[in-house]
């Protein structure tokens, strides 16, 4: 190798231990809030009021929203329970991964979520599923890190 190679390949692990360093805490945390803010969001447009949805909320889970399965439409099985179910979702869910709050079980109703909603509007999957899966599945997995409230739960007991 000459001398630029040799520098070359020195600046670039030299560049990957500097990114290697950072704490995976940072990017759990910077998980958790990407993933609950487009939840959140949505959550907020479905309420009217305190413990009220919005009459847009029951028409749409009634009339428009339908299950593609199979190239074929149905319609939301008990549409004002599912109503009821994703806009509180929407709304807890983001608020304990933020806090970092049962963080696995919070981004695994979200992952849920997406799954419903992947079969409610299948074109989305490309630009807000797929993202949102991954980030879900990736908290599943690894919990909300060091940043995170549960690492102030009781640990499990030992037998």
């Amino acid at each position: 190798m000459n001398a630029m190679t040799r520098e070359s390949v020195h600046l670039i692990h030299r560049a990957d231990g500097l990114l290697a360093a950072i704490p995976a805490t940072l990017a759990l945390l910077a998980l958790r809030f990407a993933l609950a803010v487009p939840f959140f969001r949505s959550g907020l447009t479905k309420w009217d009021g305190f413990l009220s949805i919005s009459p847009g909320t029951h028409f749409l889970f009634a009339n428009e929203f339908k299950l593609h399965i199979f190239g074929q439409a149905f319609a939301y099985p008990f549409p004002l329970l599912m109503a009821w179910g994703a806009s509180i979702g929407e709304i807890v869910l983001p608020i304990l991964l933020v806090l970092g709050l049962f963080t696995r079980f919070a981004a695994l109703g979200l992952l849920a979520m997406t799954a419903i909603i992947q079969l409610t509007i299948p074109d989305g999957w490309a630009n807000f599923h797929l993202p949102w899966a991954a980030m879900a599945l990736a908290l599943v997995v690894y919990g909300g890190g060091s940043l995170a409230a549960d690492r102030f739960l009781p640990s499990k007991p030992r037998r």
